[in-house]
């Protein structure tokens, strides 16, 4: 198949593993046992600044992408390679975005399931999305892709 041409996923993953992973947390936490984070006040005012964070890098990831004219979904194929704004300090800003925003669920509503289900997320989202993401940028950008990875680290 033609490079140019060539889907990076076939469906958009990452949305959808971090979502079972936020019910599963809640389905954990309610039927199986409690994860119980302590220090209500530093945890909570902690969780809140964390999910601040996490929205502001997702949106700074998607206007970076549609100022560049790429597109954000994860099953459309990239029309240019992107290496400025949140990409200059990870290759993948937006599933950083999703994993902090679930670490954030874990300290605001104080179940410690959430800070798993964060982890295993993240780690299925390398695994089903992300290997197929960079080989998808590989194939369209060659030399330059391999350069931006030299320099720029996969998550953080």
């Amino acid at each position: 198949m033609n490079a140019y041409r060539l889907q990076p996923l076939r469906y958009p993953w990452p949305p959808m593993l971090f979502g079972i992973a936020i019910i599963v947390a809640l389905l954990a936490h309610k039927f199986i046992a409690t994860l119980p984070l302590g220090g209500d006040r530093w945890r909570w005012i902690a969780g809140l600044l964390l999910a601040a964070f996490a929205v502001a890098l997702d949106v700074w990831a998607v206007k970076t992408l549609m100022d560049c004219h790429t597109p954000v979904l994860p099953t459309r194929c990239a029309q240019r390679l992107v290496t400025t704004g949140p990409f200059r300090l990870s290759r993948n800003p937006i599933y950083l975005g999703y994993t902090l925003l679930t670490i954030s669920l874990g300290l605001i509503s104080g179940n410690g399931w959430f800070l798993i289900a964060a982890g295993v997320a993240a780690f299925a989202t390398s695994l089903v999305a992300i290997r197929c993401e960079e080989m998808h940028l590989l194939a369209r950008f060659g030399i330059d892709f391999e350069r931006y990875c030299r320099h720029t680290r996969r998550w953080v």
